[in-house]
């Protein structure tokens, strides 16, 4: 059986991994000309682990990972206002056990799939056509091929979902912020933590420490929807800079070293819903069907298992595809619910708009660390092992 997946970030290289391993024939497709470098760090919780030490990967992920102490809340003029260690809540905190810059984490899944699958790296999927025997699927680079299933996972924005489901602004929730991430020279002094800051009219700044003598940058601020190019980065970044001015702390010093980021990425905050993952032939994995959005901080664990049961169906019942899609939904369904979860406050948690609220969100988080605030906000970390994972590695490969 040949199967197309769309994306080579986190999900498209997961699905191949699993569906090479039960002997499907995989194709993967990326709009990038290369693997794209850069991102935020994620972090690799509960079920996901477990997912990632099936494949033998664990290893590579651990040398790779970033050494975090964990998230502290700073004031104007630096001061810690509250802070929660990473061993916190068992390692499931807001800062992980396990977290690793996104674009390790692709580097990594790429190399454990590029010897026996099929990338096409500057391509696209501009058209679907599906029948009873398969999908003929038109490139955007002129290739018209077939195959027997198309997975897409090519994120929030997913173009194999406009193709087979129906307009973004049917499944894509704006949330009412927008962010940005961009690597920066280590400044020298994080000794290992995780920096946030809020400003008065819904603004949060962050700087993490990275390895190899840099670090990553974040700037937020809440906004209704707005129009820009999604493709002309200049403009993202005079948009994000005139809504970050005069924020104090570090905001204009990374504002000042945004320009020659090399993997510079701007987008809104945002939840994807879609009640049914698979049209016919065409199923969604990741982000392309369940992105919970930064702020819920399972994007990456959900995708690393929503991989890892999709590929486990279809080894189950390689015949039935429309059976091993109905089970997919099934095994997954509570599990994305509980990540699709806000934590408490939502955005407005996130990016308080006035100085009394960011007090107020400082105090609470003080208040996490001890009981009985800890024991509650454990249960909204605990869903990260909201799945029992059945056993598929003993399927046979699909002849």
């Amino acid at each position: 059986m040949k199967i197309l997946v769309s994306g080579a970030s986190i999900t498209g290289p997961a699905v191949a991994w699993w569906l090479r391993r039960y002997g499907f024939a995989v194709t993967v497709v990326e709009r990038a000309p290369a693997l794209r470098p850069g991102g935020h760090a994620v972090d690799v919780r509960g079920a996901a682990r477990e997912v990632v030490e099936r494949m033998g990967l664990m290893p590579q992920v651990r040398r790779d990972s970033v050494d975090e102490r964990g998230v502290a809340f700073v004031n104007g003029k630096g001061r810690k206002t509250a802070t929660m260690p990473a061993g916190l809540f068992g390692g499931e905190g807001i800062v992980a056990e396990i977290e690793i810059m996104r674009g390790d984490l692709s580097r990594i899944l790429y190399e454990a799939t590029s010897g026996d699958v099929e990338y096409l790296l500057g391509d696209r999927i501009a058209g679907l056509s599906q029948d009873r025997d398969g999908v003929e699927v038109r490139f955007a680079g002129g290739a018209v091929r077939r195959f027997d299933l198309v997975v897409g996972a090519d994120g929030a924005h997913s173009g194999v979902r406009a193709l087979a489901f129906g307009p973004e602004q049917d499944y894509v929730r704006h949330l009412g912020a927008y962010t940005a991430y961009f690597t920066v020279p280590d400044p020298g002094d994080l000794d290992n933590w995780f920096l946030m800051y809020n400003a008065p009219g819904g603004r949060a700044a962050g700087i993490r420490p990275e390895r190899g003598g840099t670090a990553k940058a974040s700037l937020s601020f809440t906004s209704p929807p707005l129009d820009y190019d999604r493709r002309d980065a200049v403009e993202q970044q005079g948009l994000l800079a005139q809504r970050m001015a005069g924020a104090g702390w570090r905001v204009d010093d990374l504002l000042a070293a945004m320009p020659a980021a090399p993997d510079f990425y701007f987008d809104a905050i945002c939840q994807v819903h879609v009640d049914r993952w698979a049209r016919g032939r065409v199923a969604l994995a990741g982000d392309a069907g369940y992105c919970g959005s930064p702020l819920t901080g399972l994007g990456t664990s959900m995708s690393l298992v929503g991989a890892y049961v999709l590929a486990g169906e279809l080894a189950t019942t390689p015949d039935d595809h429309g059976a091993a899609f109905q089970r997919y939904q099934k095994e997954m369904r509570d599990y994305v619910a509980a990540g699709l979860k806000l934590p408490p406050g939502g955005v407005k948690g996130f990016a308080p708009n006035s100085r009394l609220m960011i007090s107020l969100r400082s105090l609470s988080m003080r208040m996490m660390t001890r009981w009985p605030m800890r024991s509650l906000i454990a249960r909204q970390f605990q869903k990260s092992d909201g799945i029992v994972l059945k056993d598929y590695r003993t399927r046979s490969p699909v002849r």
